[in-house]
């Protein structure tokens, strides 16, 4: 008696339609943008019918709300692993400079995404990013409460150096976007200036009385 094929359930094929949507929608947004993409446009590079995409999703801000938790979770992800990582923090300029990029280099779409849409969106998608880069923070806030010189300062200065290391980082994010593939000058000369202009923040660190 041969072993029969299992065959797929139910929950794990809608599943698996609603990650076609999101792709094809991430996909589209490259060269269009978000907003400029339709539900019908999304539902055709997906490979189902209009009908089918409110079984997943009620609309397109629906949509955009989604890809931008799912574009986040790489970010928070990034900060989970570096806080495990005992080495991050015995040279936590050039191992950030590292991770950064790397990461980036990995998920270009998502970041090109966020870099996208920040300004330029709709507005319910720029909202949640907004939303999303401010939790990033408060996550990047408890990470660098653990190194010298700031263990002892009051919470909202340790939010003010995180906000300049996110910003600091965004910006490099996006000229990782931006950089073509092949290209490992480029690569170091942006893991350089995200290492100087961290140096820059951190040389604050000592004399900074909170």
């Amino acid at each position: 008696m041969s072993d029969s094929v299992p065959v797929e359930t139910r929950q794990a094929q809608k599943e698996r339609t609603r990650q076609a949507i999101l792709a094809s929608a991430l996909e589209l947004s490259q060269t269009q943008g978000f907003a400029q993409i339709s539900l019908r446009q999304v539902s055709r590079h997906a490979g189902i019918v209009p009908t089918a995409f409110y079984r997943h999703f009620e609309s397109m801000d629906e949509l955009g709300l989604a890809l931008v938790e799912q574009c986040f979770m790489t970010l928070r992800s990034m900060i989970r692993d570096a806080q495990r990582d005992s080495k991050v923090f015995d040279n936590i300029i050039d191992s950030s400079a590292e991770i950064l990029v790397g990461v980036v280099k990995q998920n270009k779409a998502d970041f090109g995404f966020i870099a996208r849409e920040r300004f330029g969106g709709q507005s319910v998608v720029q909202q949640a990013i907004r939303r999303e880069l401010e939790a990033f923070v408060s996550e990047l806030a408890v990470l660098l409460g653990r190194l010298p010189n700031i263990e002892n300062w009051d919470t909202e200065d340790v939010q003010m150096v995180s906000r300049l290391f996110v910003r600091n980082m965004v910006s490099n994010a996006e000229e990782v976007v931006e950089m073509p593939d092949g290209r490992p000058d480029l690569e170091e000369k942006i893991k350089e200036g995200a290492r100087r202009q961290m140096r820059l923040i951190v040389i604050g660190f000592k004399e900074w009385r909170s």
